[in-house]
């Protein structure tokens, strides 16, 4: 059990039977009456963001979720197939679990899986990874008028904004929450 005064960004707590994240929450103490918790949750079934309110001092079920690090091995149709570093099992997670990054993700990398029981409920890749640039097209001298950025395709496939000095074959760091260009990595 777990009360209001312990809700935190990401806390995951059972209602009605469903798993729910939180994604806001504000404490809010008007001049009269009983303080209350206005929460945003999501659903972690179907994606959908309710808000609920939830009186100060309130006890709320908590879900023990385990976060298990677990390698990225390859892609089968529209799962993911990871093995788990400790125990050496694999599994099978669809790929609709990864909010973001799915195009940033190349085989080898490692991913911590949000484990309820025995059942995945979501997965959560590093901050940051190192890929290589395959093709860009060349920067023009003097072309700082556009942003000084242009296109760049990765070794997983996807694409970012980089600046006009990167080439080919040279490696970058990418944040993979924004999906952003962070520094060239020699």
């Amino acid at each position: 059990m777990a009360s209001t005064s312990d809700f935190r960004t990401g806390l995951i707590l059972v209602i009605d039977g469903n798993l729910f994240s939180i994604t806001e929450f504000q404490h809010v103490k008007m001049g009269r009456g009983s303080a209350f918790v206005r929460t945003k949750l999501k659903n972690y079934k179907t994606g959908r963001v309710v808000e609920k309110t939830f009186r100060a001092g309130e006890k709320v079920n908590a879900a023990r979720v385990e976060r298990r690090k677990m390698q990225y091995l390859y892609r089968e149709g529209d799962a993911l197939v990871l093995m788990d570093n400790e125990s050496y099992d694999q599994l099978s997670v669809e790929t609709e679990l990864l909010q973001s990054g799915l195009d940033l993700l190349k085989e080898g990398d490692t991913v911590d899986v949000l484990m309820h029981g025995d059942t995945p409920i979501g997965l959560e890749m590093p901050n940051f990874v190192v890929l290589e640039i395959t093709s860009t097209e060349p920067g023009v001298k003097g072309d700082t008028v556009s942003g000084a950025t242009k296109k760049a395709v990765l070794e997983t496939g996807g694409s970012v904004q980089v600046p006009l000095f990167l080439e080919e074959g040279e490696k970058i760091k990418v944040d993979t929450r924004t999906g952003e260009y962070i520094e060239r990595v020699k």
